[in-house]
């Protein structure tokens, strides 16, 4: 066969997996509208009101239990969990070393969101690398973060990302020695995918979405409730399109923060199948 032939090949089969994968995603949607998954999450006090009316927009139903003494019983109800390490006190990240663990022990997928991650910041650190012993189903966060994370010590900026995600999704192979699925936020993010054994590049969204206060951890808890009713990767991928379709439409209709935010919203939640098939706008790279 020759070079010609080689890459006919190949942009066949991403074709048909890119199909493939756009038929699951719109499956997840589906089952998201139907299933309405309860979402344990224990975020920060900065984005838990924000976290909570995107999961309700989209279809899930959220729960903020972060302490220790209702965490285990609860997620053991939960269909996902969703652990962001935004502003962690002790009390909290006890309730995070508990439901995390019993997570793993009834098979419950969680989502990691290590905000912060950081030579800076050693304590949260030091609990981030606690609580991927319980082997995390998807982690997910910025260049920066999942970069230092994956053992490349690059200094951030407080929770903002001073790395563009297309230098990160490299280094961040790493990572999936702990988990299934590893995304990397950015102006494009990349989707680190054990089961499909590739990376997906999503496209689209708006810069504002950035300058919307917990868009970031809103989405971490997104892939949760998508991973209550499909696997990890195809969970992390309708997420994001679920973000960056929303975030498209929303900034043609306000390009102003405070109009962005609530137009943003309400594109979360009037997402449908044929808004899908329309800008779902990703690309497979081997």
């Amino acid at each position: 066969m020759n070079n010609l032939e080689n890459i006919t090949t190949l942009s066949s089969e991403l074709n048909i997996q890119t199909h493939e994968v756009l038929q699951l995603v719109i499956e997840a949607w589906q089952q998201l509208q139907i299933q309405q998954p309860l979402v344990h999450c224990i975020t920060n006090q900065v984005a838990a009101n924000y976290v909570a009316n995107i999961l309700l927009a989209a279809g899930a139903s959220p729960a903020m239990i972060d302490n220790p003494f209702e965490a285990e019983s609860f997620v053991k109800i939960s269909k996902s969990l969703s652990v962001n390490l935004g502003t962690p006190n002790t009390e909290q990240v006890a309730a995070m070393k508990i439901a995390t663990a019993v997570a793993q022990q009834h098979q419950i997928p969680w989502v990691l969101d290590p905000v912060g991650y950081s030579t800076v910041l050693p304590w949260r650190t030091e609990i981030t690398d606690e609580l991927l012993q319980f082997k995390p189903s998807i982690i997910r966060g910025n260049a920066s973060e999942i970069s230092t994370l994956a053992g490349q010590q690059i200094q951030s900026k407080g929770v903002d990302s001073t790395l563009d995600s297309a230098e990160v999704y490299l280094q961040a192979n790493a990572l999936l020695e702990h988990t299934e699925c590893v995304a990397i936020s950015g102006e494009s993010d990349f989707i680190l995918s054990k089961t499909y054994q590739c990376v997906f590049k999503i496209n689209g969204g708006s810069y504002l979405q950035p300058k919307v206060t917990a868009t970031g951890c809103a989405l971490g808890a997104l892939i949760a409730a998508y991973s209550g009713v499909t696997q990890s990767s195809i969970a992390c991928i309708a997420a994001h399109l679920h973000f960056a379709i929303a975030g498209k439409l929303a900034f043609e209709k306000a390009q102003s923060v405070g109009s962005f935010n609530v137009a943003f919203l309400d594109e979360i939640y009037s997402l449908t199948e044929e808004k899908i098939h329309q800008y779902a706008d990703f690309e497979i790279i081997k």
